[in-house]
């Protein structure tokens, strides 16, 4: 079903060339990425954007790829730093320490650090550093970049005591020596592991709120932030188009945040449980998006298509896997492995060809699976691919070129 914009979306969309068609037989079918991408960005341009873009209200910037292409957009600066803020004030677990002033320390990719030393050398005229200083790795007032090595997993003892040197420099600023950490759930995990495997726990000061907000954060890895820190640890989804969209609170469930949006739900598979998430949005006044597919994947608590319903982002459209039964996403094996061990860090599903896989996995504690857990999870991991699988312990995954973990890849043919 094609969906018609409210009045106030039209309006917005009233003069963009890519919407013309649309606006004129009165039919709206699904945005894809390769639609905006065609002809960017005169399929965007209008004389109030080239307006924007001449005094500095807009400018362009990539998209936050993973394992796909980064997409070409056009956004005012900060714009998902604002976004980021106005969700981290309205959020009602952790908006105190907003409202306190809490410093944010972002422990993410290192392509983000790089990202922001770039920034500030372009405003001083001046190539960035090697490496970045903390003064290059300032975003504003309020937030720093702590990392400056792709793989965390390859972090060592100095890289750890710098990182948490400056968070404890930063936050004694604070009136009561607080503050925030924002963070991908497996940069702070493997931070975690350093830290107590050097005894380095007094050294590492409880932070007052925690977000985990650049990539999809495993269930396990979700147990063990939680058992390690006694403050709200708070999931946020959201992208570089549109801003966040969607919290968690400190019990793991999702509310909305669409402020200027609004969701459909379609399915990802005719008939499947699984469905894509299908966005209009004039938060950005630059490019509003109508009936975006976002690529993102989610499950809901009964299986239908109501957003109000959301339990789980589970992955992305692009990396379903077909098996017999139906698609299944990054975070159905995710469930499956949580629900057979707890002790599992990292897995990537390795295919090859159509019948055979199999599952690599590290572990929190660096110790492989007895023999008993590793079989049953071998049989329940092939009933749920359609595959004849192998589990095998690895000591360590290595991380993809942006710094974010590929948890499905196939043998080259």
């Amino acid at each position: 079903m094609m969906v018609r914009p409210t009045d106030e979306v039209i309006d917005h969309i009233r003069d963009i060339p890519i919407y013309q068609e649309s606006l004129a037989n009165g039919c709206f079918p699904v945005l894809d990425k390769t639609e905006i991408a065609r002809g960017f960005p005169d399929n965007w341009m209008t004389p109030r954007l080239a307006a924007a873009l001449r005094n500095g209200e807009a400018e362009f910037v990539l998209s936050t790829g993973t394992n796909h292409a980064r997409m070409r957009i056009i956004r005012p600066p900060y714009f998902l730093l604002r976004s980021y803020y106005a969700l981290w004030r309205d959020h009602p677990d952790i908006g105190r320490t907003w409202e306190s002033g809490c410093p944010r320390l972002s422990l993410t990719t290192v392509l983000a650090t790089e990202h922001v030393a770039r920034v500030n050398a372009a405003r001083r005229g001046a190539e960035p550093g090697r490496p970045p200083t903390p003064a290059d790795r300032r975003l504003d007032e309020r937030t720093s970049y702590l990392n400056l090595r792709l793989d965390p997993a390859r972090w060592t003892r100095e890289d750890v005591l710098r990182m948490l040197g400056e968070i404890d420099l930063a936050r004694s600023a604070h009136p009561r020596g607080e503050y925030h950490l924002d963070c991908s759930g497996y940069h702070l995990a493997h931070l975690v592991r350093k830290v107590e495997a050097w005894g380095l726990e007094n050294a590492f000061p409880e932070p007052a709120s925690i977000v985990h907000a650049y990539e999809y954060t495993p269930v396990n890895v979700r147990r063990f932030l939680h058992r390690r820190f006694a403050c709200p640890v708070i999931d946020l989804y959201g992208s570089t188009e549109l801003g966040y969209l969607f919290y968690s609170d400190r019990e793991g469930r999702y509310w909305p945040h669409l402020d200027r949006m609004s969701v459909e739900l379609l399915p990802a598979a005719p008939g499947g449980a699984i469905h894509q998430l299908i966005v209009t949005s004039v938060r950005n006044p630059h490019m509003p998006l109508v009936r975006y597919r976002t690529g993102d994947c989610v499950r809901t608590l009964d299986g239908t298509p109501d957003p109000g319903k959301i339990v789980q982002f589970c992955g992305r459209l692009k990396e379903l896997l077909t098996t017999p039964d139906g698609p299944v996403a990054q975070g159905d094996l995710d469930r499956h492995i949580a629900a057979a061990t707890p002790r599992i860090f990292l897995h990537q599903l390795r295919l090859h060809g159509d019948t055979e896989a199999t599952l690599l996995y590290t572990t929190f504690t660096g110790e492989p699976l007895g023999a008993a857990e590793t079989e049953s999870l071998r049989r329940s991991t092939g009933e749920l691919t359609g595959r004849n699988c192998r589990i095998e312990h690895r000591a360590r995954i290595p991380i993809g070129p942006s710094g974010k973990y590929a948890w499905l890849t196939a043998d080259r043919a």
